[in-house]
């Protein structure tokens, strides 16, 4: 056999996919699994987005309008935990699982076993959580952040399944961060040394150890739950000589490096995007690397800034503000390498690039409401008001998910070997960025003007208001059917066939395999100079 004829044979053979339902059932292959997380959490940001709709649907004027009280209170706490564990999480993981061998030079994950197990447990956590809804009673009604005692004492029997499925998600994170890093550690291609490494591949690696160092401390607090609603015990509970103020302790500890493992592989994609369209090196590669790492390590002290209002010690609220308003150096340091690396290049404006240059201005934003909510004395004034949800929004929203919007539409020819269809994505684009800042930027108005956050009605000087911020989320929420049309074009591999390289500028070894993807890549492992 000649050596073409050989060559066409191994890769007749190496492209070679099982078909059916048993392919995505039984799959170890870090493609298939990739793209498994990336259409679950596509489906979860919907089913999330749904619960947002009804909750805007009832803020859109004053009154009681749709619901009643109880089942807003439930749509507040499902929402809050279905995007941040449903949507935001299995994205990421799923970015990392398509990507990160890809860029390492490795054949596949390290344990590519628990990596099928790890997906396939999230569905159950999730229709657990999801069927509780419909228990009588309802769901779980206390708010994402599950304070005692509202979790323990006056929470309904739904507390069970809400525990059980966090353990579950819980249990998928760690084992997929565990892989993360096996596969790191152990695969990488010949001469890829750890400063050659791509950002989205530090980022990760830096993300995975904070996901294994956190998630144990939810399992903790969420068990302690559990035992005190069920079984007597009194950790939370002041009559038995427990503490309420411990489990914001507890959660925290775990919450606050929780914002980070959903913010840091955003930062290491627009560190991959922004080189590419700026035709430029990264300004500052070895700064952003020690940057993420200083903010995984500050993430630990500054939690309780969640709690100035709890009756802390003076010198601890200086502490935690101190700490706080530190983590935004190396912060800074990002947005500022971003910047400097878009300083004097040949930019052009692709859709990856809108979306990397939407999420550095809009991040930015709720960096600097971020550090406004730092300051102990006027955090007394914004706690729980609608100022927290326009902050963390325009962290997880225009930050989190503009970035994984931005990571598909970079990675997707590569994926798929097709164009996606360019005149869709700059309406889902443009649709996005006018709603999203419509629908978050007036709730810093109304947070500062005292509306608090979490309630199912509110006085009329804040109806105006109101209704522009429930038009603006509903138009958010109508731009995402574009994305799921576009992306079943895609997935039907309609459009332009993609080049290898896809992007004119587009650096890394994910770049010099075939457009789309073979089903089986870097069996000999490539040398990287």
């Amino acid at each position: 056999m000649s050596n073409a004829a050989e060559h066409l044979h191994h890769d007749e053979h190496h492209d070679h996919k099982p078909a059916g339902i048993m392919r995505w059932l039984n799959t170890t292959n870090h493609k298939d699994i990739g793209t498994l997380y990336l259409w679950f959490a596509f489906i979860m940001f919907l089913i999330g987005g749904a619960m947002a709709m009804v909750i805007r649907a009832e803020l859109f004027q004053p009154g009681l309008q749709l619901v009643d009280p109880n089942f807003f209170n439930q749509m507040t706490t499902v929402h809050g935990l279905i995007m941040v564990f449903g949507a935001v999480m299995p994205a990421f993981t799923g970015l990392a699982n398509w990507m990160v061998p890809l860029m390492i030079g490795a054949p596949d994950m390290a344990l590519p076993r628990m990596n099928n197990w790890s997906f396939w447990i999230l569905p159950f956590a999730f229709l657990i959580l999801l069927s509780s809804l419909f228990l009588e009673g309802g769901g779980p009604n206390f708010g994402w952040t599950f304070y005692a005692p509202l979790s323990t004492t006056y929470s309904n029997d739904s507390t069970a399944l809400f525990v059980f499925s966090v353990h579950i998600m819980g249990a998928s994170s760690i084992m997929g961060a565990i892989n993360v890093i096996v596969t790191i550690f152990n695969m990488r291609a010949p001469g890829m040394t750890w400063m050659k490494m791509p950002l989205f591949v530090w980022t990760w690696l830096i993300t995975a150890f904070l996901l294994i160092a956190v998630m144990p401390v939810l399992a903790g607090a969420v068990t302690m739950v559990l035992t005190d609603k069920f079984f007597g015990t009194s950790f939370f509970d002041a009559a038995g000589g427990g503490d309420p103020v411990l489990f914001q302790h507890i959660f925290w500890f775990f919450g606050h490096p929780e914002v980070y493992i959903m913010i840091l592989p955003a930062f290491g994609i627009i560190s991959q995007i922004v080189p590419t369209f700026s035709r430029k090196p990264l300004f500052g590669y070895a700064s952003m690397v020690y940057a993420t790492a200083s903010i995984a390590l500050l993430s630990f002290i500054v939690w309780a800034h969640h709690m100035f209002t709890t009756g802390m010690p003076v010198a601890a609220e200086l502490f935690f503000m101190f700490a706080t308003m530190l983590i935004s150096v190396p912060t800074g340091v990002k947005v500022f390498n971003w910047v400097a690396t878009m300083w004097r290049g040949a930019i052009s404006f692709e859709i990856p690039m809108l979306f990397a240059l939407a999420f550095i201005v809009l991040f930015t934003i709720g960096g600097f409401s971020g550090l406004m909510l730092a300051i102990t004395p006027v955090d007394f004034q914004y706690h729980d008001t609608y100022f927290v949800v326009a902050h963390f929004h325009y962290v997880l929203v225009t930050g989190a998910i503009f970035s994984i919007m931005a990571a598909v539409y970079y990675w997707l020819p590569k994926w798929c070997g097709k164009m996606y269809d360019e005149t869709l994505a700059k309406w889902h684009f443009w649709c996005s960025l006018i709603s999203v800042n419509l629908l978050f930027f007036p709730m810093h108005f109304v947070g500062l003007a005292g509306m608090p956050r979490r309630i199912p009605d509110y006085a009329l000087q804040f109806a105006d208001f109101n209704k522009w911020i429930s038009i603006g989320g509903f138009a958010f929420g109508l731009s995402q059917l574009i994305f799921l049309a576009l992306l079943i074009k895609a997935s039907r591999k309609q459009g332009e066939p993609a080049t290898d390289q896809v992007w004119e500028g587009a650096q890394g070894l994910e770049w010099e395999i075939p457009s789309p993807a073979p089903y089986h890549t870097f069996e000999t492992p490539p040398m990287v100079k």
